[in-house]
């Protein structure tokens, strides 16, 4: 049985990567969600075809899923806290590589910059709050959530105001500023944990923990429950949120303008969830109901729209945007079933590699279906629909509080 942390006061000690933390979780989507909305001012300087912003629409999920794989590797060789701090740099650099392009090419070099430095980011923070905050990964794994929900929703209300006023590369390059926020902390950091890395680099305990982890933990079924359970929101999200407005305005007879204000509630549904469920998945011995329930708004939301899309498109819309609550979870999961710091780096990879290339598909199967359907939106739905059926897999392996090192170690002793 794992010992019970005895919990210290938040800033206690940790002060400056507490900052960090909440830093760079509010910089991780600016890049995805600030660059549609100015489309059109870019356009008039860089012409931008259909496949070219295909190509930068396609990108996210890939550099996600990509950073899932990179990102332990670079971390367990130069450290931590250096990753961390490479990665806001490249946040830094990328949207003003991006402000100053003068062609496609340069344009698309910054946002795959941009976006290596936030798929770095989201491997690497929750190791980080296991590494820093083991007792209180409920509370600061909610907070750093929430403000990942923010980066979200904030930069699309703000980026065309600002293009419009300012042109549209004062527009791209405001969030590698707000980035560098992030970068000062993690420097600190950085420095500080440099005195304690040869103590570190020499510990038989911590070398063995890391050996036991490389290209092992794919072995554990815990890792693919909650690699599951992430992969079924992600899929479903980028799938709505690249065909939502379209499939309001067949359906439910909305404008344009109401298509994207229930885009925006379909974003804005998370943020309740990213308070919340990060802190009841610490205090919950079985988190299955939070699986079950996140399922239940999934299928609510998709059965209103199936059946009755005109009748309450804004319940419909809010129900299903309240299913990627499962995505919240798994971010506390990370940490919760793993025992160190090193188990988290390689579970973060594994799980977040793996769900970010499920998600790219979403858009991509829905617009296939949509097509082979005659136009019609019933066929996609039932796909949606079905798909997250699947966590009830998730929801019955997860209902134990089982430790990806049990799996390990099972299967060694096998």
């Amino acid at each position: 049985m794992t010992a019970v942390l005895a919990t210290r006061p938040l800033w206690a000690g940790r002060s400056m990567v507490l900052l960090g933390i909440l830093l760079l979780a509010a910089n991780l989507r600016t890049a995805v969600v600030a660059f549609s909305p100015i489309v059109s001012f870019v356009d008039d300087d860089i012409p931008l075809d259909v496949v070219g912003l295909g190509v930068l629409g396609m990108l996210p999920p890939i550099a996600f899923a990509a950073s899932g794989i990179v990102a332990p590797w670079v971390a367990r060789r130069i450290g931590l806290e250096l990753s961390i701090a490479v990665a806001c740099a490249a946040m830094v650099a990328g949207p003003l590589v991006r402000a100053v392009a003068g062609d496609y090419a340069v344009l698309l070099a910054g946002t795959v910059l941009a976006l290596a430095g936030m798929g770095f980011g989201n491997i690497l923070l929750p190791p980080a709050v296991k590494k820093y905050f083991p007792d209180r990964i409920g509370l600061v794994t909610s907070s750093y959530a929430t403000l990942m929900a923010l980066s979200t929703a904030i930069p699309p209300l703000i980026a065309a105001p600002v293009a419009g006023t300012a042109g549209w590369r004062a527009s791209l390059a405001l969030w590698g500023v707000i980035a560098a926020g992030a970068l000062v902390p993690w420097i600190v950091v950085w420095l500080q944990s440099v005195a304690h890395a040869r103590r570190i680099r020499e510990s038989g305990d911590v070398l063995a923990v890391r050996g036991r982890f490389e290209g092992r933990i794919w072995r554990s079924r815990v890792a693919w429950a909650i690699t599951l359970a992430f992969a079924i929101p992600g899929f479903n999200v980028y799938a709505m949120f690249a065909w939502l407005p379209e499939l309001l305005r067949d359906t439910a007879g909305v404008d344009e303008v109401q298509a994207g204000a229930l885009l925006g509630l379909f974003g804005l549904m998370g943020l309740p969830a990213s308070l919340l469920v990060p802190i009841l998945a610490s205090r919950l011995r079985n988190v299955s109901v939070i699986i079950y329930a996140g399922l239940l708004f999934f299928l609510g939301g998709y059965a209103g729209l199936l059946l009755a899309p005109a009748a309450a498109p804004w319940l419909w819309v809010a129900l299903a945007g309240s299913g990627p609550l499962m995505f919240q979870l798994c971010l506390a999961l990370i940490n919760l079933r793993t025992r160190s710091p090193e188990a988290s780096v390689a579970l973060s990879g594994f799980v977040q590699s793996i769900g970010y290339s499920a998600a790219a598909f979403g858009p991509l199967v829905v617009a296939l279906l949509h097509d082979v359907s005659g136009g019609g939106w019933t066929v996609p739905l039932l796909l949606l629909a079905g798909s997250t059926l699947l966590s009830i897999v998730s929801a019955v392996t997860l209902a134990r509080p089982r430790f990806v090192e049990d799996d390990l170690e099972g299967a060694s002793d096998g």
